[in-house]
């Protein structure tokens, strides 16, 4: 239910939830995350995320819709550690004099992350077809071959997954 959809004012929504789930939540976090901290700052960012996409849950379905929200939020923080870490790793290898610099460094890791994004947004034909030819250096026989479609599908993936490309690049 977006905000304006119930007879209370957003505000108060917003402020019934927060009083009537955050301890839950923050609690639900921490048993998944052990650590409280991390829980701690998840839940506020659950209720921000609430804030500022402006929809509020029905008053029944509070609990799963903060949770839903939290566990996408969880999966983000993941995948952004997953990424970080192999970004550290490959700097680990490197030479000293290679080391980028910390704006460099910031620069590179939301790259990766929009790049991230970007892939898992894909259809798991297009990210296949598109990975096969940039990763591999397939050509367009070759990786229909190997997806077990037509040559012309695999021109369609191309130019869906070159539109993707084109929106991170160029849309924001």
């Amino acid at each position: 239910m977006t905000i304006g959809a119930s007879d209370a004012p957003a505000g108060t929504q917003l402020d019934a939830l927060y009083r009537d789930h955050h301890g839950w939540l923050q609690g639900w976090l921490r048993k998944r995350l052990g650590d409280r901290e991390r829980a701690a700052d998840l839940a506020q960012d659950t209720f921000l995320r609430l804030l500022v996409t402006r929809r509020m849950p029905e008053l029944s379905e509070g609990r799963r819709y903060l949770a839903q929200i939290a566990r996408n939020l969880v999966i983000d923080q993941w995948r952004r550690q997953r990424i970080e870490q192999a970004y550290l790793d490959t700097l680990a290898a490197l030479p000293e004099p290679e080391t980028p610099s910390l704006e460099t460094h910031a620069m590179i890791i939301e790259t990766l992350l929009q790049i991230d994004a970007m892939l898992d947004a894909m259809p798991s034909k297009v990210r296949e077809a598109f990975m096969l030819a940039q990763f591999e250096g397939l050509g367009y026989a070759e990786i229909a071959e190997r997806l077990q479609v037509s040559v012309s599908s695999v021109q369609k993936y191309m130019i869906r997954a070159i539109a993707a490309c084109y929106q991170v690049l160029y849309a924001e």
